[in-house]
């Protein structure tokens, strides 16, 4: 996909973007992430799947108006 003179540059970039000081804090912060994005998929992995979805059915009737006084006139 990239290839060594692609990632060259943006390592470069990185480097006068970030400084060399704050280069390390922010792979420990991207591996941080990506560790916990991890575990958080394969926890959903392990979850049980969601029963059948409830389908309530309404008819016109059911419905009750939210207006109160939609019969009555305005003064």
């Amino acid at each position: 996909m990239f290839g060594i003179s692609e990632m060259a540059i943006v390592l470069i970039l990185l480097v006068l973007l970030l400084g060399a000081r704050k280069l390390p804090e922010v792979a420990r912060a991207v591996g941080k992430s990506a560790r916990i994005l991890n575990r958080e998929v394969r926890a959903a992995d392990n979850e049980p799947a969601a029963g059948p979805k409830r389908v309530i059915e309404v008819t016109p009737a059911d419905v009750i108006d939210p207006r109160p006084d939609s019969g009555a006139s305005r003064s």
